[in-house]
């Protein structure tokens, strides 16, 4: 693979850092006393799924997240801190990938009709994708430097 200035493999590594930024980023501006003290983030996204064409996801909504709605809220906060963190070190690279892929997904499923927020889950999603595969933890990362997932 030809490439300019990094290698290929050191492009991989820029590309999961910038995803785990981005993480932290969506993290770093939430209104985490909202969030947390007021429900906010949690009224919204029941608002959104409580409207939903799709039963299951009206249903899924009600059955795992409308009974603990504090639990979630903490849940999605924090995983996002956590997928960012995991990305930009490089520590749990490929659970990290998955989990964010997975997380953007539910955001894509919740807010299919939104389609302000889709262009980023779904860019979100195709570079935790492609980092997974082509293995972005081979350079600058913790995992690499301790040798897990070679």
């Amino acid at each position: 693979m030809d490439s300019i200035w990094l290698d290929g493999v050191e492009w991989l590594a820029v590309l999961r850092i910038g995803l785990g930024l981005w993480w932290l980023e969506s993290w770093r501006h939430k209104d985490k006393k909202g969030w947390f003290e007021r429900g906010t983030g949690i009224a919204w996204a029941a608002d959104v799924a409580a409207k939903h064409r799709w039963k299951a996801v009206r249903s899924g909504f009600g059955a795992v997240v409308t009974p603990r709605p504090k639990v979630m809220a903490y849940i999605v906060v924090y995983a996002e801190l956590a997928l960012g963190l995991g990305l930009v070190v490089g520590l749990l690279t490929p659970v990290a990938l998955i989990g964010g892929l997975l997380l953007n997904l539910l955001y894509l499923v919740l807010m299919i009709h939104d389609w302000a927020e889709q262009g980023q889950n779904a860019m979100m999603a195709l570079i935790s994708l492609v980092a997974l595969f082509a293995m972005s933890w081979q350079a600058w990362s913790l995992d690499a430097a301790i040798g897990l997932f070679l």
